[in-house]
């Protein structure tokens, strides 16, 4: 009789709370002090299988890619006008600079209002990304009080790096901030041939979409990771614990970071700007800016010298769209 209760509870039991009792359950008896040092253990031996063969050859191939583009847009900013606001980040790539109050100021206390153009420079066209330079991809976090002992390089060539590129110690150490700022736009251009001129700007172009094509591939087998709330990008499984985020210090955070997984855009950022096409006025002006086209600065730079953009960029830049209404 005994048995035959036991039989139909363990039977109930199995109906009424099935997903309950088929759950593994982890018993309170394990000493944690005696596994934590197996899992740090498997965590180092990940290493071995870094950096994947496969991938060497595409992290060789964006070092490359991102030479090509930095020295075609260096060549080409001393031939294409170039300005920058003074008081945001906005930028305009042709003669004369948008008329368009779009401008927020420094800490966007202001709004629109007209910008004030200046030259612009390398490190207006190609965002510099900066991340710590690690010895390898699964070493330890890097501490607050460690946050100044770790040289910052490229964000770009540190995954290159870590993918097992050859890199030499001055290309990797250079400091992207070190860029000529072009000295204006009434100065004699360059003596380039117009044939010249378009095949650069088309080798920048495809040494572009190679770049950004061969940072997503890395970004899906080595671990990138990025700041919610500012620019902050970390190469690496687990972001870094240097409290540096100024978002939230008056709220609690201490200036900790919140990571997140971090794409192309991220590491490459594509710097939008205003695309000025045929069928638009000289100036872009305030009242049209429904009908305007944007680009990728680097694409609006290749295209002012000749440079054919990809059809994908077809819709961005409103290629078969209206022109603004004349008033």
């Amino acid at each position: 009789m005994a048995l035959v209760r036991r039989r139909v509870g363990s039977y109930v039991c199995s109906e009424l709370c099935g997903p309950v009792v088929n759950q593994r359950m982890y018993s309170s008896r394990v000493d944690w002090k005696q596994l934590r040092p197996l899992i740090l253990k498997r965590i180092k031996n990940r290493a071995k299988d870094y950096p994947i063969k496969r991938m060497i050859p595409v992290a060789q191939d964006v070092v490359k890619a991102r030479e090509i583009v930095t020295r075609g847009v260096s060549t080409l900013l001393q031939v294409v006008p170039v300005h920058s606001c003074k008081f945001c980040p906005e930028v305009h790539i042709g003669a004369v600079g948008h008329q368009m109050k779009s401008c927020y100021g420094f800490k966007r206390m202001i709004k629109d209002q007209a910008h004030k153009w200046g030259p612009g420079c390398l490190n207006d066209i190609l965002v510099p990304v900066e991340s710590s330079h690690l010895e390898n991809t699964f070493q330890d976090e890097i501490k607050h009080d460690q946050r100044f002992d770790f040289t910052r390089v490229p964000a770009v060539l540190e995954l290159c790096h870590q993918a097992g590129a050859d890199i030499p110690d001055e290309v990797l150490q250079m400091r992207s901030t070190l860029s000529a700022t072009v000295e204006g736009n009434d100065r004699e251009p360059a003596a380039f041939l117009p044939e010249e001129l378009r095949f650069i700007g088309q080798r920048t172009l495809e040494a572009w979409e190679s770049l950004r094509s061969g940072v997503t591939k890395l970004l899906l087998v080595y671990p990138s990771k990025v700041c919610e709330h500012c620019s902050e990008v970390h190469i690496g499984p687990s972001g870094h614990k240097a409290r540096m985020c100024g978002v939230f210090k008056y709220e609690g955070w201490r200036g900790t970071h919140k990571w997140k997984v971090a794409c192309v855009d991220d590491l490459v950022p594509p710097k939008i700007v205003w695309h000025q096409r045929p069928h638009d006025p000289p100036v872009l002006v305030d009242t049209g800016r429904d009908y305007y086209g944007h680009a990728p600065a680097v694409i609006e730079l290749c295209m002012q010298v000749g440079a054919r953009a990809p059809p994908k960029y077809h819709c961005m830049m409103k290629m078969q769209g209206l022109a603004p209404p004349i008033e």
